[in-house]
Order: C-alpha cells, then structure tokens, then sequence
C-alpha cells in the first residue's frame, strides 16, 4: 500500500509540473487576449489546414502520438481531443485516428494500473462493481466492449477499473477500439463541423448561427440519442 502511495504522489506530481511547464511555454507565445479572439483561431485554422494538406500522414502521425501521450501519462480524456480531431483532420480521418489513439493509450493505462495499482483499485471498487465479476467471467470480451460503449464513469477510471476482473490486454484494446467509435465519431463531427463554419465566415458567427448549423445540430442530436440509450444500458448492465 505505501507503494501505491508514492505511485499516485509521483504521477500525480508529474502530472502538475508537466501542465505548469506546458502553460508556460503556451502563454510565453500567446496571450489570453489572442487565443481567445476569432481572427486568432480563423488564421490557425487555415495554417492547420494547410500543413494537413501538405502532408496529411505526417500530421496523422504526430496527432496520433500525441493523442496517446494524452491519455497516458498525462491522464486526459476523449472530449477535448476528438474535437481537435475533427477540427484539424476532417470527420472520418479524426475519427480513425482519435479513436486508435485513444485506444492505445487507454490499453497502456490498463497495464500500467494492473502492474501497480490492482489493490488499491480493488480496495477502493470491487465491492461498488462485483456484480460484474461473473459477467466479466462470462464472456470477457462482449462484456467490455458494453462496458466501453455505455461509459457513464470517467474515462481514467473506466479505463482501471477491468484490472479487478484481470481481463486481457487484447481484448480491452479491441473493445474499447470498437466500442468507444460512436461518442467519438460524433465529437469528432462536431469539430470538424466548427472548422467548416469558421473557414464560411470572415467574422465570428453568433451562438444561434452555430447550433442551427447543419454540421452542428445533427451530431449533437446524435449525441443526445447516445447518451438516452447509454444511460438505459447502464441501467441494465449495472444491474445486480
């Protein structure tokens, strides 16, 4: 236990000193006042664009890698970056990208938490969720790739949590590789949708402009969908 301890002081810490020297290094070449202005995100929409198009495997590469980083070590989750995705790389390329590099970075959180954080995970989940354990047991792969499709619990613990049930690698990676591609696609769509409407208008569209778009409404539609039918699967797979 005094081992987790200094594990969790040691991420955790690391963590703090690598978002404080990140800020840093941000806002020493923008200020606020620029990266929350719209001709500020139009112009480096279009630059984005452009490297994109000059080298569209090179930008996948580096976005994919960066993606992983994102959620291990750096503990993050999908929102932000799937809409990143979107905005830089387009619906369907984000899509695949996000959610391999998401993929890959979860699989190593998992490993990672099996190899050092299992009893305290244990201590601190098994009894909230051991009514999975038989179903896990059941048939482990169908029952991660629900357990990754219903989400409903934040993604880092989401992402621990199969170490009380010691599933296999392979099969956390290909159910979270295909079970997370909905809620991503749709935040993926959304970002892509934005970078659509900013490169239409020369000045900033108004809110009511934004979510009448097309390119905006129905992914969010969707989304809501998702979250109806998420909640309604937690509902039964959570059931004792």
């Amino acid at each position: 236990m005094e081992k987790t301890k200094k594990i969790k002081l040691f991420i955790g810490l690391s963590y703090l000193v690598l978002l404080i020297i990140f800020l840093l290094l941000f806002f020493s070449k923008f200020s606020l006042q620029e990266i929350t202005s719209y001709d500020f995100i139009k112009n480096n929409r279009s630059y984005l664009v452009e490297l994109k198009n000059s080298n569209l495997f090179l930008v996948s590469l580096v976005f994919l890698s960066l993606t992983i980083l994102w959620v291990f070590p750096f503990l993050g989750f999908g929102s932000p970056v799937a809409l990143m995705g979107g905005f830089i790389l387009g619906k369907w390329i984000g899509t695949l990208i996000v959610v391999l590099g998401l993929s890959i970075g979860a699989t190593f959180l998992y490993i990672f938490g099996n190899y050092f954080l299992k009893d305290l995970i244990r201590d601190k989940f098994l009894n909230k969720y051991q009514n999975l354990e038989t179903k896990f047991k059941k048939s482990e792969f169908i029952y991660l790739l629900v357990y990754r499709f219903i989400g409903g619990i934040p993604w880092q613990i989401s992402c621990l949590l199969p170490t009380i049930f010691n599933v296999r690698a392979v099969n956390f990676f290909f159910a979270t590789l295909i079970g997370i591609i909905p809620q991503i696609f749709l935040a993926v769509s959304i970002g892509s949708g934005i970078e659509k409407i900013i490169d239409k208008n020369l000045e900033a569209p108004r809110f009511l402009e934004l979510i009448l778009s097309s390119e905006i409404y129905i992914p969010v539609i969707g989304f809501f969908i998702l979250v109806i039918l998420s909640i309604i699967g937690r509902k039964i797979f959570y059931k004792n």
